[in-house]
Formats: C-alpha cells, sequence, structure tokens
C-alpha cells in the first residue's frame, strides 16, 4: 500500500490543505475524497480519516483524507474572529483543489465522502462545482445539512461562517443544502440516525424531501437507522445499533450506482 502526504495552496484564499493519499496494490478504478467532520472547528482525523481510508484501502478503493481549514479550537471557546483563510468557503476551495488532484491521476470514478460537517462540505460541493471538477458521487454519512432554524447544528454554521457572518440569513439560505438539492445532478449516498444526538436527523429528512419536491429523488439512495447515534465513521468499537451495516450497504451501493469496477 503505497502512503502519499500531498500539499497544495490556494492562492486565492492563501490556506494549505493536505491530501493523505492511500492507494492498495490492486487498486478499483475508483478514488474517495475523505472529509472528515469536527463541525469545522476541528476535523476527527482518525475515526472518520484514517479508519475510512484503511477500510476502502481494503476493499480495492484509493481514498484521499482530505485536511481542509477549519476554524480551530481558539475561535471555538474564545469566539475570537477566525483569520479568513478558515472560514468559507476556503473549506470548498480546498475540496476543489483536491478534487483537481486525484482526478489528474487518471480514476475513471472520483467521489466525495463527508462526515458530519464534512457531509455538508462534500454537499455543498455536488452543488457548486459544476465544470469537470465535478464528483462523480457523493456520500453524505449523519450529515449537517441546514444552515437554518430550527434544526441548524449551531457550532457548524458558527466554524463555517466564522463570527459576523455566522448571524447574516443571506448566508444561512446560500448554504442550507435543501434549498438547493435540485441543483444535486449525480448519484447520492444518504445516511443518517434517528438517535443522533448531535446533528439532528431533520436535517437528512429535509434533504430527502426536498430532492423528492425537486424530482431528482432518483439520484438518492437514503439509508435511516434508528440507532446509532454520531461519530463512529469507520470505527468499528463507536458502532452500535442498526448502523453497524453501513458499510456494507455503502459497498453494496457503490457497485450498483456507480461505474465501480474491482480492478484498475
Amino acid at each position: 500500500m503505497l502512503m502519499v502526504c500531498l500539499m497544495a495552496a490556494s492562492a486565492l484564499y492563501g490556506q494549505t490543505m493536505t491530501l493523505h493519499e492511500t492507494v492498495p496494490k490492486n487498486t478499483s478504478n475508483t478514488a474517495v475524497i475523505v472529509c472528515p467532520g469536527g463541525s469545522y472547528y476541528w476535523l476527527g482525523m482518525k475515526d472518520e480519516g484514517r479508519r475510512v481510508a484503511e477500510w476502502l484501502n481494503a476493499n480495492g478503493i484509493a481514498s484521499f483524507v482530505l485536511e481542509y481549514p477549519t476554524s480551530g479550537w481558539a475561535s471555538f471557546f474564545f469566539h475570537i474572529r477566525s483569520p479568513h483563510r478558515s472560514v468559507y468557503p476556503a473549506q470548498l476551495e480546498s475540496l476543489k483543489a483536491a478534487l483537481k488532484i486525484v482526478k489528474s491521476q487518471g480514476f475513471e470514478n472520483v467521489g466525495v465522502m463527508g462526515f458530519s460537517a464534512g457531509g455538508h462540505l462534500v454537499l455543498n460541493a455536488a452543488i457548486a462545482i459544476k465544470d469537470s471538477l465535478a464528483p462523480d458521487f457523493v456520500s453524505a454519512i449523519y450529515p449537517v445539512v441546514s444552515m437554518r432554524e430550527p434544526y441548524v447544528h449551531k457550532r457548524s454554521r458558527r466554524g463555517l461562517l466564522g463570527e459576523r457572518k455566522c448571524r447574516d440569513p443571506k448566508m444561512h439560505d446560500s448554504l442550507s443544502i435543501e434549498l438547493h438539492a435540485g441543483e444535486i445532478s449525480c448519484p447520492l449516498f444518504l445516511m443518517n440516525c434517528v438517535d443522533d444526538k448531535t446533528v439532528d436527523y431533520h436535517n437528512s429528512v429535509m434533504l430527502h424531501e426536498a430532492m423528492l419536491k425537486n424530482h431528482n429523488s432518483h439520484l438518492l439512495t437514503y439509508v435511516q437507522y434508528q440507532t446509532g447515534d454520531h461519530g463512529f465513521g469507520a470505527n468499528e468499537e463507536k458502532m452500535y445499533g442498526e448502523a453497524v451495516s453501513w458499510k456494507t450497504t455503502w459497498l453494496e451501493w457503490l457497485k450498483s450506482k456507480t461505474k465501480f469496477k474491482a480492478e484498475r
């Protein structure tokens, strides 16, 4: 297994992002850019990053774990103004740069997978990136979806937008995925748990309903578990209840809904 750390910088926003690449020896034609969660303040690199990469690699899928810009612990605890390079749209620009790097490597199938706030990021990418860098498929795992009341995850909204812009209703609307679901045009795997104590499960329900309304629900595979909570990623020790089957379900979806081939 080849493990490489790739660096890229955005001249426009001045931030640096890091891609942790792991390519199995017998890789498929598919690569996944993984975006860990962490409320846009920090990144859950272990359970929603490295362990996800290990699982993907075990199934012949190349993985690229993305360290995108976050506002940081100090901004969270002390409510200080986040650096410009750490708030929206820096995260989206980082993911776009990652897509450019991965797509240049000749994979036929390049998707994105995000957890919690990372789920919001990959959903936003499905809406905002429409050129040749657009993801071929999107997987949003217990994602933040809305930036509006009553189901907004307020910590993620503040981490994404910063202390000032997080109060702007226009920004809330522009980044609430359910209001722009009609612009999603690639296969989407959406998973959440009803007993989620961190991100209200209605976030995913609203996205499901919005895609039905916009007549693109044929692109959506929505898996809702009653039990499983939040934040488990690919860590078997943190999984419980119905959600223990999510990885198997996702692999079945990948093979049926995308151009996945066992060997590249």
